[in-house]
C-alpha cells in the first residue's frame, strides 16, 4: 500500500544528476550540498527526484565516496534530501532550501609562515606570564647595555638547552645571540674571508639563508638530494671543484622538504667535510621536536661545526634568541666583534625571558606543547589529504606538497590565495635549476585546529579534481 501511494510521485528512472558548478571557497562536500540546494531552488531537482547512488556520483565527478557521503549527509541535515531504505536518496517532497547569500571572502589563513603553534591552555599561559613577570622584575637593568653574548646565567641556560639536543659544550664556546639570522650573517662574514665566496647547501634550502647569501654576494652551490637528504657524493664533488667556504645545512625536519638526515648520511657528510676541511654551519631549529633525533653534526665533527640552536621554532616565533656553539674558544672574539657591530646585543628583555623560561621549565613545557600540537595537526592533514602523496614528519608543523600532473605551483598557490589560504611555492627555496611543482604549507601560528582542518580539506578537494574544473568555475 505505501508503494502505491508513493509511486505517482517518484520518477520513472534515476536522474543522472551532477553539479554544474562547485564553489571553490569551501570543502568539496559543502560545495556539493550547496549545488543540490541551488538546483532544488532553481527547479533542476524536483521534489521526490532520486539522486544518483553515492559511488556512481563519486566516479562521475572524480571525488571519493567519503566526500559524496558527507555531501548527501549535509544535504539531509539541511532538510533537502531523505534516504529511503532499499530505494536510494531522494529530494524531499517539502524541500525548501535556504536562500544562499553571496559568501564573503574568507579571512586569509596564513599558512606561508613557519611559526610554531601558539598555546591556548590557561595553565601554560599563566606559567609563561609568571616567568615574564619574574624575568622583568628589575626593569632598570633591562634598559641598560647588557654583556654581549650573555652573562654567566644566560650561558648556563644555553648550556642546559643545548644539552637537551645531546650537545655537551663548555660555556667558553657558547654565545647567546639575537636570533639565528644574526648568527648566519656573522658566520658568512667570518668564513668568506677564506674562500672565493662559495657555500654548499641543499639545492632546495631555507629562504632566509638564500637572502643572507645574496646580501653577501655568495655563490651558492646547490647539492642534489634524495629521500635521506644531501648526497655525500655531490658534496664531495663540489669540494673538489669549488673549495667552498662552508656547508650550510638544516638537517632535521628540513625547511621546506621535512627530510631528516639519517645517521649514516650525517656521518658520510661529516667525513667529506673533515677530509676537505670545510666548516659546517648547522642550523638546527627543529630537531628538539623529534622523539629521538639523530646525532648532531656538532657531536660528529665538533672541531669544524658551528651549531645554531634557535628558540623561535620550539618556544615562540617572537623570541629572537639563539645559542651558538663554537668549534673553539678561539673563534669567539672574532664572531663576537661581528655580531656586536651589527646588532650591539641581544635585546635584554628577550634574553631575560629565555633564561628564566629555561630555568623554570616553561621552555620545556612549550617545547612539549609544540610537539604534541604538531602531531595533532599532522593527523588532521592526513585525514584531509587521504590518498594524496605529500612529505611530512609527525612532529613537524609544515608539509611539502608535490603537485599532481596538471597543477602548476603558481596556479595552485593563486587558487588557494583566492580561497583564503596563503602558501609558498618552491621558487622561494630553489638555489639553481628548474623549480619543482610543489608548495610548502605551514600548520602553526595563530591558526586553530579547525582552521587547519578546513583549509587542508579545501586543499585536498582541489587536488582531487582536474585543475581545469577550477578555471571553468572561477
Amino acid at each position: 500500500m505505501p508503494l502505491q501511494i508513493l509511486a505517482p510521485l517518484m520518477p520513472t528512472k534515476t536522474l543522472s544528476w551532477i553539479p554544474q558548478t562547485l564553489a571553490k571557497d569551501q570543502a568539496a562536500y559543502l560545495a556539493i550540498a550547496d549545488a543540490i540546494a541551488n538546483d532544488i531552488r532553481d527547479g533542476r531537482l524536483l521534489p521526490n527526484t532520486q539522486l544518483p547512488p553515492q559511488r556512481q556520483l563519486a566516479q562521475e565527478i572524480g571525488l571519493n565516496f567519503t566526500t559524496i557521503s558527507r555531501a548527501y549527509g549535509e544535504a539531509q541535515r539541511r532538510g533537502l534530501l531523505e534516504a529511503r531504505v532499499g530505494q536510494g536518496t531522494f529530494v524531499k517532497a517539502d524541500a525548501c532550501p535556504r536562500l544562499r547569500h553571496v559568501p564573503q571572502r574568507r579571512k586569509l589563513v596564513d599558512m606561508s609562515m613557519n611559526h610554531p603553534p601558539e598555546p591556548g591552555d590557561a595553565k601554560l599561559l599563566e606559567m609563561m606570564s609568571r616567568g615574564i613577570r619574574n624575568a622583568t622584575a628589575d626593569v632598570g637593568s633591562l634598559l641598560r647595555y647588557y654583556p654581549f653574548g650573555g652573562d654567566s646565567d644566560d650561558k648556563e641556560a644555553a648550556k642546559q638547552w643545548l644539552k637537551l639536543r645531546g650537545i655537551s659544550v663548555d660555556i667558553e664556546k657558547i654565545l647567546v645571540c639575537p636570533g639565528t639570522h644574526s648568527v648566519i650573517n656573522a658566520l658568512l662574514s667570518m668564513l668568506l674571508d677564506r674562500s672565493g665566496g662559495r657555500i654548499c647547501c641543499d639545492n632546495i634550502t631555507y629562504p632566509g639563508f638564500r637572502a643572507l647569501a645574496a646580501l653577501h654576494g655568495v655563490s651558492m652551490i646547490g647539492l642534489a638530494s634524495d629521500h635521506e637528504g644531501t648526497l655525500p657524493e655531490a658534496f664531495e664533488q663540489a669540494c673538489r671543484d669549488n673549495r667552498p667556504a662552508a656547508f650550510y645545512c638544516n638537517p632535521s625536519l628540513q625547511n621546506p622538504t621535512t627530510i631528516t638526515l639519517s645517521v649514516a648520511r650525517r656521518e658520510a657528510l661529516a667525513e667529506v667535510a673533515r677530509r676537505f676541511g670545510v666548516p659546517i654551519i648547522e642550523d638546527d631549529p627543529y630537531s628538539l621536536l623529534l622523539d629521538n633525533p639523530p646525532p648532531s653534526f656538532y657531536s660528529l665533527l665538533p672541531e669544524q661545526t658551528y651549531y645554531i640552536g634557535g628558540l623561535s621554532k620550539t618556544v615562540g616565533a617572537g623570541l629572537r634568541v639563539a645559542y651558538l656553539a663554537l668549534p673553539s674558544p678561539r673563534q669567539l672574539p672574532r664572531i663576537s666583534a661581528i655580531l656586536r657591530a651589527v646588532s650591539v646585543m641581544v635585546p635584554p628583555v628577550s634574553q631575560a625571558i629565555a633564561t628564566e623560561w629555561i630555568f623554570d621549565g616553561t621552555a620545556t613545557s612549550l617545547l612539549n606543547f609544540v610537539r604534541d600540537e604538531s602531531r595533532a595537526r599532522q593527523a588532521l592533514v592526513a585525514q584531509a589529504l587521504q590518498g594524496t602523496p605529500y612529505q611530512a614528519s609527525p612532529e613537524g608543523f609544515h608539509i611539502w606538497l608535490p603537485l599532481p600532473e596538471g597543477w602548476s605551483r603558481v596556479s595552485f598557490a593563486t587558487y588557494l590565495r583566492n580561497s583564503g589560504i596563503g602558501v609558498v611555492t618552491s621558487d622561494a627555496f630553489l638555489v639553481s635549476g628548474t623549480a619543482v611543482e610543489a608548495v610548502r604549507i605551514c600548520l602553526g601560528g595563530a591558526a586553530t585546529r579547525d582552521e587547519v582542518l578546513s583549509s587542508m580539506e579545501l586543499v585536498g578537494s582541489a587536488l582531487s579534481h582536474p585543475p581545469a574544473i577550477y578555471s571553468a568555475i572561477v
